[in-house]
C-alpha cells in the first residue's frame, strides 16, 4: 500500500475513520499519476476553461444548456456561498439529495471545490434510510432540492448532528435560499487545495443485511475512472453526448452522466425522470452518442426502434447495473451495427473495472479487466480455480475499497484483493462470465435491493408472521423482488392483502424496493436452527 499524501482537511474526521492499512487492498497506481495537491472538481470545470472548452456545452437538462465556462462561474459561486455564508471547512460531509438535474451536479462539483466531502442521496430515500447515512457520516449540512425537503426535513429532527438544510432549485428558475445567496457572489473563487488521496466522496451502497456501507473515495480516483474506463473503453471525444438512468447518487451513474462526460469536454444530458420514453425522446432530440442504461432499458429501445424511432446517434450503448442477457446483446448488434459494452464495476471500486471493448466483445460475456486491473476467479481459500470453474470474482487495482470505519473491510478485501461478492467463471481465452450474486442481494433493473431490509419493513404490517424475500426470474426485468409470506391468519390471503402489503413497503424504504410478487405460503423452509432457506425459496421461482 501506498503511504497517504498530505491532507488539505481541517476536518480530520475522513482520514481519522480510513480502514487501518493492514486491512487496505493492494492499490496499483500504474501509469495512473496525479499531482500531489489536485482538486477533482477544478480538473472538471476551471481546466476544462482554461484547455479552450468555455464555449462548448456541458451540461443540458431542465430546459437549458449551460457551457463550461457558466459551469464554472455558478459552481464557484456556490461553492463561495458555502464557505462564506454556510462555513463550510475542508473535510466537512455535504450531504446532497436530488433528482438528476444540471443543479445536482453544480452542488456536488461546488461542495468539492470548497474542500467538502460529498455524500449524493437519491430521491427515492425515506427518512429512515437518510438518517443512517447522516449518522454514518456525520453531516452536519445537507443541500436539498426543494421540491424534495419532507423526507430531509424528518431525518434532520431525529439527527443529532444534522445541524441545516439549505434548499437550492432543481428547476432552471434559480429561486431558492442557495440559488440566491450565490447569484450575489463574485464568479471566482480560489478552490481548497485538497490533497489527491483526500477523501472527496462517500459512496453508500447497502450490503446484504440492508446496513449501509460508506465507501471513500479520493480526489484522484474521481479522475482515475474517467482516465480508464472512459478513455480506454469509450474513447469519449468533445463531440460526445451523454445520456443515462443511473441516479448521480449511484458511482456507476456520477461517473457515466458527470466525470466522464466533463472530463473530456463532452456534454451531459440530465434527466429527473430517464424511463425509457424519456430516453428515447433525448436521444433523438440532443442526438445522444453513449447511453448508460440497464437491459431493460435497451429492450424498451429496440421495441421503439421498430415504431420508427431513430437512435442511430448512438456510437456506444454501456449497460451495467445487471448482467446482459445474450439474446438482448445479439438483438442489439443486429439491429444498430454497433456494440451493446457489458461491463461489472461495485461502489467500492467506484466504478466498471471489467469490460467488454468496441472492437472485442461477444455475447453473454463481461469481458476483459480494463488496463491497470487485474482479477481472477478463486474458492473459499483464495485460490485460483480452473478455467470453466465457477468461484468468487476478486479484482486489484488502481482503486480498492475502503470503508468508512466498518468491520466489512475485513470481508471484503482478503489478501489483498477486493472480493467483489459475485460469482463467475473465466473461460480459456480470458474472458470473465457472470454467474450469480455470491449473498442474498438482489439485482432488479439496476438497483441492489436487500433482500432483509425489504423482510423488516413487511414484518412492520400487522398482519404478517414471518417472511422470506428473494428475486425472482423476470422476463421484463430479469429479476424481481419476490415476497414469500407467512400471515398471521391465513383466512386474510387475497390479492388485496398483497397489494396492501407492496404499498405499506413503499411508504416504509425507498418504492423501487417493493416486492413485486407477493406469494401467501403456510411455512417457510428452515434450517434446525430455524434459519430461513432461501435457496429452497428460490428453486421452485426458476
Amino acid at each position: 500500500m501506498t503511504m497517504l499524501g498530505p491532507t488539505g482537511h481541517t476536518d480530520t474526521f475522513v482520514r481519522s475513520n480510513l480502514p487501518p492499512a493492514d486491512l487496505w487492498p493492494e492499490i496499483k497506481l500504474g501509469d495512473f499519476q496525479y499531482p500531489e495537491w489536485m482538486n477533482a472538481a477544478v480538473e472538471l470545470t476551471d481546466k476544462m476553461v482554461e484547455k479552450g472548452f468555455g464555449d462548448r456545452i456541458a451540461l443540458i437538462g431542465q430546459g437549458r444548456r449551460r457551457t463550461y465556462k457558466e459551469l464554472s462561474d455558478w459552481t464557484n459561486r456556490i461553492a463561495r456561498t458555502l464557505v462564506e455564508d454556510y462555513g463550510v471547512e475542508p473535510g466537512n460531509r455535504i450531504l446532497i439529495r436530488s433528482a438528476n438535474n444540471p443543479a445536482m451536479v453544480a452542488c456536488w462539483l461546488a461542495a468539492t471545490k470548497a474542500g467538502a466531502v460529498v455524500v449524493n442521496t437519491m430521491p427515492m430515500l425515506r427518512a429512515g434510510e437518510l438518517s443512517k447515512i447522516i449518522d454514518k457520516a456525520e453531516i452536519t449540512l445537507a443541500l436539498c432540492d426543494t421540491r424534495l425537503l419532507d423526507e430531509l426535513v424528518a431525518a434532520a429532527e431525529a439527527s443529532p448532528v444534522l445541524k441545516k438544510i439549505v434548499g437550492f432549485d432543481g428547476t432552471a428558475s434559480h429561486d431558492a435560499e442557495l440559488d440566491r445567496s450565490a447569484l450575489d457572489k463574485p464568479v471566482q473563487f480560489k478552490a481548497v487545495e485538497t490533497g489527491r488521496d483526500d477523501v472527496a466522496l462517500l459512496g453508500f451502497t447497502s450490503g446484504s443485511t440492508g446496513v449501509a456501507k460508506a465507501t471513500m473515495h479520493f480526489h484522484r480516483d474521481l479522475l482515475l475512472i474517467a482516465d480508464a474506463f472512459a478513455r480506454e473503453v469509450l474513447q469519449v471525444t468533445p463531440d460526445d453526448v451523454f445520456v443515462g438512468s443511473p441516479p448521480l447518487a449511484f458511482t456507476f451513474g456520477l461517473g457515466g452522466l458527470a466525470i466522464f462526460p466533463l472530463r473530456f469536454g463532452a456534454a451531459a444530458t440530465l434527466l429527473e425522470n430517464a424511463s425509457p420514453p424519456n430516453m428515447i425522446d433525448i436521444i433523438q432530440t440532443n442526438k445522444a452518442t453513449i447511453s448508460f442504461t440497464a437491459p431493460t432499458a435497451y429492450k424498451a429501445m429496440m421495441a421503439a426502434m421498430d415504431q420508427g424511432a431513430d437512435l442511430s446517434s448512438l456510437r456506444v450503448a454501456v449497460s451495467a447495473g445487471e448482467t446482459l442477457p445474450g439474446p438482448v446483446f445479439e438483438e442489439w448488434v443486429n439491429k444498430t451495427g454497433k456494440p451493446i459494452i457489458d461491463g461489472i464495476g461495485s461502489t467500492e471500486m467506484l466504478h466498471i473495472f471489467i469490460s467488454n471493448r468496441l472492437h472485442d466483445f461477444r455475447p453473454s460475456t463481461t469481458g476483459r479487466p480494463l488496463s491497470g486491473y487485474e482479477a481472477m476467479v478463486v474458492d473459499e481459500n483464495m485460490n485460483e480455480v480452473p478455467r470453466g470453474t465457477p468461484g468468487h470474482l476478486v479484482v486489484k487495482g488502481p482503486i480498492g475499497c475502503r470503508y468508512l470505519d466498518d468491520p466489512r473491510q475485513q470481508e471484503y478485501v482478503r489478501s489483498g484483493w477486493n472480493v467483489t461478492g459475485d460469482t463467475f467463471v473465466q473461460d480459456d481465452d480470458g474472458y470473465f462470465h457472470f454467474v450469480a450474486r455470491s449473498d442474498d442481494m438482489i439485482v432488479s433493473s439496476g438497483y441492489n435491493i436487500a433482500g432483509p431490509e425489504v423482510e423488516a419493513a413487511l414484518l412492520k404490517h400487522e398482519a404478517v408472521r414471518e417472511c422470506g424475500v428473494i428475486g425472482a426470474p423476470d422476463a421484463a426485468r430479469g429479476t424481481i423482488v419476490q415476497a414469500h409470506v407467512v400471515l398471521k391468519d391465513p383466512a386474510l390471503a387475497s390479492d388485496a392483502l398483497a397489494k396492501a402489503l407492496q404499498d405499506h413497503v413503499k411508504s416504509v424504504i425507498a418504492p423501487y424496493k417493493y416486492p413485486r410478487s407477493v406469494v401467501f405460503v403456510a411455512e417457510l423452509p428452515k434450517t434446525e436452527s430455524g434459519k430461513v432457506q432461501r435457496f429452497k425459496l428460490r428453486a421452485p421461482a426458476a
